[in-house]
């Protein structure tokens, strides 16, 4: 059994199931969460399975405290207890202005990006915190460079859940510290994933290359190499840090 447990919430495409396949690759055991994409996370499960590691696929929606529990118990029950947590779920909607919004939608992407990652990052406390049994661990939240730039006309909703999920990276970090729990972000820019299509706008990276100073978008590789960097050694003495992976931008 590996010394060592994962879950990424998210993990069935993109970012998160980049990140699911180079933990694997490591030695961890994945819990690879999905909301809906059953056949994406098996697809997942599958080729990390195929290099001879050990995944299970996990389904959850992060935006019910009720379905995060469970989702923590069943890691629990099967991989054992968890190491590591990458808060990679998020969601978007359509681009528009802010006068075209409708609380309903600002509620629900808040529901999924914050109020979710704030769960999560309870549940593994609970199990990490030595005074809750645990021997450390390491958070890493997927945030995004919207964070820093507004998304202005496009989902300054998104932004704005980002903008909170840095400034609960920063709070966490230090209530946690001594716990031997670290918590770090990563700021994500224009990477080539499914996300743009949520906003209307499959081909986005392509349209913003010429704005980033390396004149191309990143890939989902390149985002889980840093997230791993953070849950890794390596970064022992790091905490409440972010990494932008943006291509300069």
């Amino acid at each position: 059994m590996p010394d060592k447990v994962m879950i990424v919430t998210g993990a069935s495409r993109g970012i998160g199931a980049a990140v699911a396949l180079l933990a694997a690759r490591r030695g961890y055991a994945v819990c690879v969460n999905y909301r809906q994409r059953r056949d994406a996370a098996d697809a997942v499960v599958a080729a990390i399975q195929a290099e001879g590691g050990r995944a299970v696929a996990m389904a959850g929606d992060v935006a019910d405290e009720a379905q995060v529990v469970r989702l923590f118990q069943a890691v629990d029950r099967e991989l054992g207890r968890v190491d590591a947590l990458v808060n990679n779920a998020g969601v978007l909607d359509t681009q528009m202005r802010l006068e075209d919004m409708d609380a309903a939608r600002v509620s629900r992407i808040l529901a999924t990006n914050v109020v979710g990652a704030l769960v999560c990052c309870r549940e593994a406390v609970r199990r990490m915190a030595p005074r809750h049994g645990g021997r450390g661990g390491a958070i890493v939240n997927v945030s995004s460079m919207a964070a820093r730039l507004g998304s202005p006309g496009e989902y300054i909703d998104y932004a704005a859940s980002k903008g909170a999920l840095d400034t609960l990276t920063i709070g966490l970090s230090k209530e946690v510290a001594a716990d031997g729990i670290r918590v770090n972000a990563v700021r994500p820019g224009a990477i080539y994933t499914e996300m743009h299509a949520s906003g209307g706008e499959p081909g986005r990276v392509d349209r913003v290359a010429g704005s980033i100073p390396m004149q191309r978008g990143g890939t989902p590789q390149e985002v889980a190499n840093v997230v791993m960097w953070f849950v890794s050694d390596e970064a022992s003495y790091t905490t409440g840090s972010f990494i932008d992976v943006s291509g300069g931008r």
